[in-house]
This record gives C-alpha cells, sequence and structure tokens, in this order.
C-alpha cells in the first residue's frame, strides 16, 4: 500500500532551518562508537555514585521499595521550580573549604543556578550574554567541546586562543586571552575549563584573578569545574563569585558524586547573576527524581562515600601514573593529573616519537578487540599521540594496563 505525503510542495526543510544549525556538527559523545566493555572514556566515577554502598546492595530490595514508594506518591506533582533544599546542601560542601578566606562570603541559593547537567548551564548562560550573530564567545582549546557546539546551536562565534601548547600541563595563555579581549570588544565570554578536558590540569587561579579585574572589558568568565574534586582540597573557585561580580563557576554532581545518569550541573554566580539564569530556565527543569536523589548524595552518608571514592581513584591514578611509563611505547603524561583521568602519548615505536596514527589504532584496537574502551584525542591541538583515559577500578585497571601493553606489542610487530 502506497501512503500520499501530505507535506506541501512549498516545504523545503533547508529553507527554513536556521544557517547556523545546518552547519552545526553535533557533539560526539563517549557512547557514540562503543557502549559495552570496560568503559574508561567517558571520566565516569567507575566506582559508581555515591549513594550506592555494600549496606545499600545487600538491602536493594527493601531500600528501593522505599524509595520508589516516596517517589511514586508525588509523581503526580510538579518538582520544586527552585530547588532551594538541593541548592543550600550545596552551599554547605563548597563553603567549607573557604571559612578561613575573609575575602568571600558564604555562598547561598541565591549564588546558584541548577540544570539538567553542565550542558544546558553551558546553554543558559550563551544564551543569556551572547547575542546571536552579533557577540562572541573566547575558549581555550584544546577543551570540551560542548563549548563549541552550544555556541554555533545559539549563533555565537567561538575565538580559538590555545592553551600553551609548548609548555607541560598546558597553561593559559593569560596575555593573549587579554589581548584578544582589548581587540575584539564583541567578546562576551571567556570559558576557562580546571581541571581541563582533555588536559587534566588545573587552571592558574591569578590567570583567572587578572582576567577578571580587564579594566576595559564588559563580559563575564566561566570557569568549567566538573573533575574539581579530584583536585587538591581547596581548589575550587566557587566562592569567588562572592566577589567577583562577573564570574560563573560550574560544576556537576556527574564527576565525583558519580550521578551521571541524574543530570544535575551547577553555575554559582552572583546574585544578579543567578537571578538571570533562573529568569531564563523552565518552570521545573529538575524533576522530582533528581531531585531526591541528589540530595541523597549531598548528606553526610552520601558525602563520605563520595569522599571514600574519591580517595580510591586518587590512588588508581597514582598507580597508573607509575606504571604506564613501563610499557613499551607509551610516551609522555601530556596533562596533569588533578583529575579522575589522565592524557598521555603514544609513540610511533617504543623510545619513538608522538603518532596520532599509532594512537587511533591502539583506540580502535582495544575497544574491537580487547573489550577496553579509551578516548582518542590525538586531533586535538597539542595532542599529537594523545589518548585519554578514565582512571578505572583495581580490576578494571589490571586488564587496562596488560591489555595496552598486548595491544602496542602487536601493533608494533605488525
Amino acid at each position: 500500500m502506497t501512503v500520499q505525503k501530505l507535506t506541501s510542495p512549498a516545504f523545503n526543510l533547508r529553507a527554513v532551518t536556521r544557517p547556523n544549525i545546518l552547519l552545526l556538527e553535533p557533539y560526539r559523545c563517549a557512547r557514540d562508537d562503543y557502549k559495552t566493555g570496560i568503559l574508561l572514556d567517558a571520566n565516569e566515577n567507575a566506582y559508581g555514585p555515591s549513594i550506592y554502598t555494600d549496606a545499600v546492595a545487600s538491602e536493594t530490595e527493601t531500600a528501593g521499595s522505599v524509595i520508589r514508594a516516596e517517589l511514586l506518591a508525588g509523581l503526580h506533582r510538579y518538582p520544586d521550580p527552585h530547588q532551594e533544599d538541593v541548592k543550600q546542601l550545596i552551599c554547605n560542601l563548597r563553603n567549607e573549604p573557604s571559612k578561613n578566606d575573609a575575602s568571600v562570603k558564604p555562598l547561598t541559593p541565591e549564588n546558584l543556578y541548577v540544570g539538567v547537567g553542565s550542558d544546558e548551564c553551558i546553554d543558559t548562560v550563551i544564551r543569556c550574554f551572547a547575542a546571536p550573530g552579533k557577540e562572541k564567545l573566547l575558549s581555550c582549546p584544546p577543551t570540551y567541546g560542548m563549548y563549541r557546539v552550544a555556541a554555533q546551536v545559539n549563533d555565537v562565534e567561538v575565538v580559538p586562543i590555545n592553551l600553551d601548547l609548548e609548555v607541560p600541563g598546558f597553561p593559559v595563555r593569560t596575555e593573549a586571552v587579554i589581548e584578544a579581549l582589548d581587540k575584539d570588544p564583541s567578546i562576551n565570554l571567556v570559558f576557562l575549563c580546571s581541571p581541563g578536558n582533555p588536559t587534566a590540569s588545573l587552571v592558574d587561579p591569578e590567570s583567572v584573578a587578572k582576567i577578571l579585574a580587564h579594566p576595559t572589558w564588559n563580559g563575564i568568565v566561566v570557569v568549567d569545574e566538573a573533575y574539581i574534586d579530584f583536585s587538591p582540597p581547596g581548589s575550587s573557585l566557587a566562592p569567588w563569585v562572592t566577589k567577583y561580580d562577573n564570574l560563573i563557576v560550574m560544576q556537576t554532581l556527574s564527576k565525583s558524586f558519580g550521578m551521571a545518569g541524574i543530570r544535575l550541573g551547577v553555575s554559582f554566580a552572583s546574585a544578579p547573576v543567578a537571578r538571570i539564569l533562573n529568569n531564563v530556565k523552565a518552570p521545573y527543569n529538575i524533576s522530582s527524581m533528581t531531585s531526591d536523589l541528589a540530595m541523597k548524595a549531598l548528606s553526610p552518608a552520601g558525602l563520605a562515600n563520595m569522599h571514600k571514592k574519591i580517595a580510591a581513584i586518587v590512588e588508581q591514578r597514582n598507580r597508573l601514573l607509575r606504571e604506564f611509563p613501563k610499557i613499551p611505547g607509551v610516551g609522555n603524561f601530556i596533562g596533569g593529573n588533578a583529575s579522575n583521568f589522565l592524557l598521555l602519548q603514544i609513540l610511533d615505536k617504543p623510545g619513538g616519537i608522538p603518532s596520532s596514527a599509532t594512537a587511533l589504532k591502539l583506540y580502535e584496537s582495544l575497544a574491537e578487540t580487547k573489550g577496553v574502551v579509551i578516548r582518542y584525542r590525538g586531533s586535538e591541538p597539542g595532542c599529537t599521540g594523545g589518548v585519554r583515559i578514565t582512571v578505572g577500578t583495581e580490576k578494571e585497571n589490571d586488564v587496562l594496563l596488560e591489555k595496552v601493553a598486548e595491544t602496542l606489542a602487536a601493533i608494533y610487530g605488525e
């Protein structure tokens, strides 16, 4: 049977689609290529959610029934549009390290916007503070690809100022950023990733302070701290939003809390900036189930479990830092070690030079024949031969190290 199309002959999809959307190259997430195996490609918390413990696992049926009953009883109601309770717990967490710093005031829920993961936070900031087709966003590659995608969706041009590709750790080229702001007053936003993705390096706070204090630039600096809890204590700049009106600091429950599945992102900002962000969000953007699980993750028991799992990840990170250099064909760690992943180079041969072709072959061979999935980053600026590897559990890292050595030996023997 032939179904007759009823579409008007005048309809032209390309003509009704915004030109910037037609040109869009969508963000490729880690799950686009491989979905099974030992997944060390998406910087997830390999030790699982902070609210999931051995005790919870042993009482899954009872505890799960209680949680389900509580949630199901209220699902006919819209969720809290303001999420004050969740916001207060987040403030409590980030206020703790800054109690002895007289230059900052305590964070309050008025300093917060919460979104559906950091991605909604990124999109909301761009929609609020960069006019489509007129104003621009500055980013520092190599960096998180969603800044570029979100900017293009919003018809905002991206001005790239590469990190210092010649210095270990990829520091921000602060003077180059300031020079770009001097030359182009249409740049409204500066996005910095700290720890960087894929660099795993913290941004020097002095660099951030210098950009924030630019005497003639009228714009906002956004510091994305998705991985901040894997860094040394006191590394977060979130408390700074109480003394810098032009600073936004983004965080998430996806990484250190192991709660990527609930999609909860956070933006810290001065009260006036946070008010603008909250004014444009959808009324009920955070679901009741997300809110309930976030409250459990931010409870004393959840926080204790989160810190315990971070300690295990840091221990395994240090192990990978020791063991990878022993594998023939593995080159330098070219990023930092302030996150739950590492960026390292793969060589064209043992003792040779960094090779993106070999790194890509390793990535594909591991996933397709060994069941181990890492992330190829060799096409990023300054990342020749680069692969990004999430820190796994002890057992996962046992397999990882064995299979990387085995696969590289096979590649070099071809």
